[in-house]
């Protein structure tokens, strides 16, 4: 991989970033208006029209399904369709700027599951950061100083489920292709929040109706970037710039919502990112040397 493609790369993530950010904003903006699980079920159902049209595109929807893991890949799409239901209930309860600036631990969550779920050697290093985030999480919560709210649960609840996700992935991804791994995160997504949602549908609006179709058209529009992404940069070197959601819909929520950033939130949120990044590149360093 050249260093003007992973320079693409970064343009990419970046783009891919705000886009998820915008997407975020609309979430909020429906299920405020909405019930949750039809919002997702909506969503989903464009997500896996996308990933059936990408599967019959390369090699078709039969050769992609094929998968060594069948069980894996229905737990990791009812997981992640799951998890969108609880960072979206997370917006509408603490609003986008709060929600992320705990949500954005995810990464450091995965290091701390690799080891033990994934038999990976975790260094004192990667360990360093992840105690540095977790730092970072209590400066948000707050815990000790009286203004502690237990809705914060439901974003980090949300981050666990992410993680989760991200080391099944990693795990599916030793005997699947990513297209596989795609196809079923759009196509069980849509089954379980059919199952869900199709008992909470309400009628939409107009307007709505035109805020939900852009959802689904950033949800899809956000997929292919990211996929393109990966396919001409690496991950390694692209993965910081996902951090950039973070601050996309810090300023979403405070433009479109009227949200204000708490000190201590972005003291946090800059330390769990700088933690963050340190161990994407310790990872990168030790892949490299290896």
């Amino acid at each position: 991989m050249t260093a003007t493609n992973n320079r693409l790369g970064f343009v990419l993530m970046t783009l891919t970033s705000l886009i998820f950010a915008l997407q975020d904003g609309i979430s909020r903006h429906l299920a405020a208006e909405y019930n949750v699980y039809m919002v997702v079920m909506v969503r989903f159902w464009f997500f896996a029209t996308f990933a059936l049209i990408w599967a019959h595109r390369n090699g078709g929807v039969r050769k992609v399904a094929q998968s060594q893991k069948p069980w894996l890949q229905w737990a990791r799409g009812a997981l992640l369709a799951l998890e969108i239901c609880v960072t979206v209930v997370a917006f509408t309860l603490l609003g986008l700027t709060e929600s992320h600036a705990i949500f954005v631990c995810y990464p450091l969550l995965i290091v701390a599951l690799s080891g033990p779920l994934l038999g990976e050697k975790i260094g004192w290093f990667r360990w360093s950061a992840v105690g540095v985030g977790f730092l970072g999480v209590l400066i948000i919560l707050q815990p000790g100083a009286g203004v502690f709210s237990p809705l914060a649960i439901i974003p980090l609840v949300g981050a666990f489920m992410f993680a989760l996700y991200g080391i099944m992935t990693r795990y599916a991804g030793q005997y699947d292709s990513s297209i596989t791994s795609f196809f079923y995160n759009g196509t069980v997504g849509a089954l379980v929040m059919t199952a869900i949602g199709v008992f909470h549908w309400e009628p939409i609006l107009g307007t709505d109706l035109a805020w939900l179709l852009l959802l689904c058209g950033t949800g899809i529009l956000g997929h292919w970037m990211l996929i393109k992404t990966y396919e001409i940069a690496e991950a390694s070197a692209v993965q910081p710039f996902a951090y950039l959601q973070m601050p996309f819909a810090v300023a979403v929520g405070m433009m479109a919502f009227g949200e204000t950033l708490r000190a201590n939130v972005a003291i946090g949120a800059a330390i769990i990112i700088g933690a963050g990044v340190f161990a994407l590149l310790r990872e990168r360093r030790v892949k490299s040397a290896s």
